[in-house]
């Protein structure tokens, strides 16, 4: 058995029917499309690689203990490869309508949490490959990971015959999880005192940490004020839009290089103007809307690549839908963003989530399932959107030998958030998955051709060399979203 860590946890506990928590990526090969026995050669011999792939969760009786992973007895490769075909030639929007659908549907939780849908049909003779897991099991940088080592890093690979000699583990029964989880509560004040210990022999690092929790606890406070009301966050229902636009790393770099600030800073522009494009063309006034987006942050280090759970925390960002000039619009990111990095909220939101392990399972799950029932009633107003940025692998990957050419993520919508926006690089290439509520979202296509416009504005101004407008952006990096 391997538990849960408590932000996987919550990513369970959090779903209720219509937030569906599992994240996505939608992979676009060169043609022609492999045969369906190739592909399931292929997963079949990365299996050893992944563990997690062949284990299903088992929840804890009276949710003493958080759920565990543990072995599928039944495991069936081809219940979680699946195949279906666009009417061709299948366009861009035909492949975001079968993604809309696919994603409205939840994980079955009998099963591992995962599943793979390759799509043939697309325009040009091309393929894809829906790749479908759940929130518990990965977050972004993880997820980005797990596809690496999925797929092949040559066209050709080399023949190597990785020993496959799995065998399912003795499922536990009721009982043993229950003592499992008694002895876990146990032994946890047991880990409370080793890390009292640590503070008492570094009292001065244990201050100079509490000084900088407390400072971003303080910045959490005043972020997490309420928004006015807008029509760009409410109550949501199970189904789901998706849609995407992409755009050139080099191009992103140019603008970068031209104004100064990130890359990070860049696209969360583009975002934001997109964003204001809606708006206005919701009949809304931006000048009177206050557009707050949660903003992932991996907290991910070396050690723990490869590592397939969730280790982020978040920022909030204000984005200035109210700013019309798009270099000003630059601008301010930008200095939000340095500010965001001082405030500490990274920190501060890490320290709560290794808080929450202290806190027993049966709370923390029972807090986040009422808290959930109650927002898909009544709106919450602390966030309106989530924007996450993960970095993706600079160099092709291949699957039976056909290249990956285009990689598009999905980002699923909390509780309230009508909207989400994903962005992912990969060889040279970024591309924005823009996740819609379907009956409350469904221009998000304005979203789209918004972020397209800003990524040409931002670059036209950039290879002119017109910065007139623009303060002073140092060439700093910024937090970078996970």
């Amino acid at each position: 058995m391997d538990r849960m860590n408590p932000l996987d946890a919550e990513f369970l506990y959090l779903e209720n029917g219509t937030t569906h928590m599992h994240i996505a990526s939608c992979g676009v090969f060169e043609g022609p499309a492999p045969a369906y026995d190739d592909l399931v050669a292929l997963f079949a011999s990365k299996l050893p690689l992944v563990p997690r792939y062949r284990q299903r969760v088992r929840f804890v009786p009276m949710d003493l203990g958080r759920p565990v992973w543990v072995d599928d007895p039944h495991f069936n490769l081809e219940y979680h490869l699946r195949h279906t075909a666009l009417p061709p030639p299948g366009d861009k929007a035909d492949l975001c309508r079968l993604m809309g659908r696919l994603m409205s549907q939840e994980l079955d939780r009998a099963r591992p949490l995962w599943e793979a849908w390759i799509v043939e049909g697309l325009a040009g003779g091309r393929w894809a490959v829906v790749s479908k897991v759940h929130h518990s099991m990965v977050d972004g940088v993880a997820g980005v990971d797990l596809v690496s080592v999925v797929l092949d890093l040559d066209r050709s690979p080399a023949a190597v015959t990785v020993a496959d000699e799995w065998e399912p583990g003795p499922d536990p029964s009721g009982l043993q999880l229950t003592l499992d989880a008694t002895l876990n509560l146990v032994t946890s004040p047991r880990e409370l005192l080793r890390a009292a210990w640590t503070t008492v022999r570094a009292p001065r690092r244990a201050l100079e940490r509490s000084r900088t929790i407390a400072s971003g606890l303080l910045s959490y406070g005043s972020a997490l004020r309420p928004t006015p009301p807008t029509s760009l966050d409410g109550t949501i229902g199970p189904h789901r839009r998706w849609t995407f636009v992409g755009a050139s790393l080099a191009e992103v770099r140019t603008i970068r290089h031209a104004m100064g600030g990130t890359v990070n800073d860049v696209v969360l522009a583009a975002v934001t103007s997109g964003f204001r494009d809606l708006i206005v063309a919701r009949g809304e006034d931006p000048d009177h809307v206050a557009l707050r987006t949660l903003v992932p942050v991996s907290v991910r280090n070396e050690s723990s690549r490869g590592v397939y759970d969730n280790r982020v925390s978040a920022i909030f960002l204000d984005l200035p839908v109210h700013v019309e000039d798009p270099l000003e619009r630059l601008a301010a990111i930008h200095k939000e963003m340095d500010h965001l990095k001082e405030s500490h909220e990274t920190e501060a939101g890490e320290a709560l989530t290794q808080l929450a392990g202290a806190v027993p399972a049966a709370l923390t799950a029972q807090a986040t399932r009422l808290v959930s029932r109650l927002v898909t009633r009544v709106p919450q107003r602390t966030m309106n959107t989530v924007t996450t940025n993960v970095p993706g692998p600079q160099f092709p990957l291949y699957a039976a030998g056909r290249e990956l050419l285009e990689y598009i993520p999905f980002v699923p919508l909390g509780p309230g958030v009508r909207i989400g926006v994903a962005i992912l690089s990969y060889n040279g290439q970024l591309h924005f998955g823009i996740t819609g509520d379907y009956n409350t979202a469904p221009d998000i296509g304005v979203l789209a051709d918004g972020i397209d416009a800003a990524m040409a504005t931002l670059l036209r101004l950039a290879d002119g060399g017109s910065g007139e407008t623009a303060t002073d952006l140092a060439d700093t990096p910024g937090p970078a979203a996970g």
